[in-house]
């Protein structure tokens, strides 16, 4: 046998050997990033209906302050039952469109969000993912003992888009917020930050053993979402107020309230 056919045999002993190693690298990589995720204090809803702007500015405020987060999406989410929901401390749903929120998650998967956070998962949700926690037509996950949110005031002067000042007990001054098509949380829990008509921008209440915080705003709004329009407060005092809705979502904490 020539140099050339030892080699040849060589190459061929050593590639599966290189691809058994190579794979296993890679299905220990997937386990870690699965290991990971099913550890995540923080659930990020990604889904269906979802403004992904609205996602990546939650991942920056969570990322940023070192919160131990994974994104699920529609179809994860459909597959979930209670239990594994509940090995999770907080489920986030950002803004978006609640109406294909809804219609992208089967009735099973919102009853049985609904039945984690009555057996102890904490919820946090913003614009959309505050109409879905009500008694939303459209598939809601009705953490609200049967409360539906209508829009923000605003809506019916045929505004969608707008920089309101949000009042929050005992602060001397309000802070302004990025608000878009959101709600007014009347009739559910406690307000914890009122809009400039005086409704409830931000709420709070326990649903079951779960904590529930809702708010109608954009606290987690990046400062590029404030072109062309005019702000008196910085985004980092509205970013420092998604921190804390997010900190007391996760850790049960009752914020001061009206």
């Amino acid at each position: 046998m020539n140099i050339f056919g030892r080699a040849d045999i060589r190459r061929k002993l050593i590639a599966p050997v290189v691809l058994l190693m190579l794979s296993a690298l890679f299905a220990c990589s997937a386990g870690d990033e699965a290991s990971q995720a099913g550890k995540a204090d923080i659930l990020l809803f990604n889904g269906d209906g979802v403004s992904r702007n609205d996602v990546a500015a939650f991942e920056r405020i969570l990322r940023a302050n070192h919160f131990n987060y994974a994104t699920v999406d529609s179809r994860q989410l459909n597959e979930m039952d209670a239990l594994q929901l509940r090995s999770h401390r907080l489920l986030i749903v950002p803004g978006g469109n609640f109406v294909e929120m809804g219609k992208g998650l089967t009735a099973v998967a919102t009853a049985n969000v609904r039945d984690a956070v009555h057996g102890g998962l904490n919820y946090l949700g913003v614009c959309g993912g505050a109409f879905i926690a009500g008694n939303s037509p459209y598939n809601g996950i009705n953490l609200t003992d049967g409360v539906r949110f209508r829009f923000y005031s605003l809506e019916t002067q045929n505004i969608r888009k707008a920089v309101v000042a949000i009042a929050v007990p005992g602060a001397p001054t309000t802070v302004d917020h990025y608000w878009e098509d959101g709600p007014e949380l009347t009739g559910w829990g406690d307000a914890v930050a009122k809009y400039p008509d005086g409704t409830p921008a931000v709420a709070q209440g326990a649903a079951g053993s779960g904590w529930v915080i809702l708010s109608g705003v954009h606290p987690e709004a990046p400062e590029n979402w404030r072109d062309g329009m005019t702000f008196t407060t910085s985004a980092d005092a509205s970013n420092a107020y998604a921190v804390k809705l997010i900190d007391a979502a996760l850790n049960r904490t009752s914020l001061a309230h009206y």
